[in-house]
């Protein structure tokens, strides 16, 4: 498959990691290239500086081929932009943005745009854990966060009902080495394992202490 990600940020970045990773064709673009640091050295995808919504960088990208264009830079009207120009231009057959506004979700439906809503987090402790490196915000449903971390748990594995509580903290899937499990009651999660949990933002606090520095 042929990709083209617009902005690089935190989530554009891991986002064409993971395509490059799955094998995939890739091109990021950014206006800002000190950002294309974020795709680490052995990043094999291109890497376009310019405005997503430029045709001519659209064109350098890969466009006319491409099978996707995601655009996931911080402001709406550029993915908008974005979005309107690799549909209606170059006929892209899978156009997704990210969406902030959750205001605009209702015209976004009507106009047939794939979208994925991002909005503020639920609680100022989520926030600065995040922002602190702690855990990664995935996404958030109401009261209802999904975050990815790694395990911390230098004294041993601990069962995953040991970390999920009352139904408010619920252990998704982990990676363990290189194997990904989606868990079971008495599965074992490992220090540093890779985690992803829901979690109601009424627990953050008690999971903290497996969040890992």
């Amino acid at each position: 498959m042929d990709a083209i990600v617009v902005g690089c940020g935190r989530v554009g970045s891991e986002l064409a990691i993971m395509l490059s990773r799955n094998g995939h064709n890739v091109s990021v673009i950014d206006k800002d290239p000190s950002s294309f640091k974020r795709l680490g050295r052995n990043f094999n995808g291109r890497t376009i500086k310019g405005m997503g919504f430029d045709e001519d960088v659209l064109e350098q990208a890969g466009v006319e081929h491409a099978d996707v264009v995601a655009s996931v830079t911080s402001y709406d009207n550029t993915n908008l932009m974005v979005a309107e120009v690799a549909r209606r231009l170059f006929n892209v057959p899978h156009v997704i943005t990210r969406l902030y506004n959750s205001n605009r979700v209702t015209a976004y439906e009507q106009l047939g745009i794939d979208f994925v809503l991002g909005t503020s987090l639920i609680s100022e402790e989520i926030y600065s854990k995040i922002l602190s490196g702690h855990a990664n915000h995935i996404d958030i449903f109401g009261d209802v966060e999904l975050l990815s971390f790694n395990f911390n748990s230098p004294n041993g594995p601990v069962k995953v009902r040991d970390v999920e509580k009352d139904n408010l903290i619920k252990v998704i899937a982990f990676k363990h080495e290189e194997s990904y499990i989606i868990p079971v009651d008495n599965s074992l999660l490992h220090d540093e394992d890779l985690v992803l949990v829901a979690i109601h933002s009424s627990e953050t606090e008690n999971l903290s202490r497996y969040f890992r520095d």
